[in-house]
């Protein structure tokens, strides 16, 4: 029988900001149909995509901010 010996490692989640990290992306959706603008960098094109709603949707008040932040686990201390 042989014998094993463990040990564990803490991490940290970070947001990734390394050169080949996904994009940070914005985008809105009405929270009365659920309709989505495209995703993009630019968060002013995303509150543009609302109001553009809002106008061919006079009775869609409400909306979501869906914020795509890209992360990774960093290797801590052995323990």
């Amino acid at each position: 029988m042989s014998r094993a010996t463990y040990r564990f490692r803490e991490f940290q989640l970070i947001p990734d900001i390394e050169a080949d990290a996904e994009p940070i992306t914005f985008a809105m959706q009405c929270a009365v149909c659920e309709q989505t603008g495209e995703p993009g960098d630019d968060q002013a094109a995303a509150h543009a995509w609302a109001t553009g709603h809002l106008k061919a949707n006079p009775e869609h008040f409400t909306y979501r901010e869906i914020i795509t932040r890209p992360c990774r686990f960093e290797p801590g201390a052995w323990q």
